[in-house]
């Protein structure tokens, strides 16, 4: 009878981290997709308001940062860059904030907020955040009026 309670211990535990770990695994993978939809759609919009010829590049893996690169003004064979481990994932990363600060300014807003990618720790969510505001927003610098001249 006891060694049957043993079993049933560790059966039940062991069930229970399995079910806890696919379910950790299982938000995390949903969290991922979600942030790629969210992503995916804000450059579409960001594309489709700057007339890009084809804003559903934002979609494809790879193929999303060639868009964003020639948004910016960079040929898009420099995507190619991430074949090269390192030291051409540091230069495409470049590139890509560049291009991202020459695309949020042509949008009415401060480029640096392409700089929230190099900011540890909450980086990424401020990235959402700008490309977000960018893609839906009416631009920071639109609000401003001209002044009138005093007679």
């Amino acid at each position: 009878m006891v060694e049957w309670l043993d079993y049933s211990k560790e059966f039940l535990f062991g069930g229970l981290f399995g079910a806890l770990a696919f379910g950790v695994v299982l938000l995390t993978v949903l969290f991922a997709i979600a942030v790629y939809i969210y992503h995916a759609v804000a450059w579409y919009e960001i594309g489709r308001k700057q007339k890009y010829k084809n804003p559903w590049l934002s979609w494809i893996p790879f193929a999303n940062i060639s868009m964003v690169l020639q948004m910016g003004g960079f040929h898009w064979a420099w995507v190619f860059l991430i074949i090269v481990p390192i030291a051409g994932w540091i230069a495409l990363c470049v590139l890509f904030i560049i291009s991202a600060w020459k695309v949020f300014e042509k949008e009415r807003y401060p480029g640096w907020f392409s700089l929230s990618l190099v900011i540890p720790r909450f980086g990424g969510i401020l990235y959402l955040v700008a490309i977000g505001f960018v893609a839906w927003g009416k631009g920071i610098n639109s609000a401003k009026k001209p002044l009138k001249k005093r007679k």
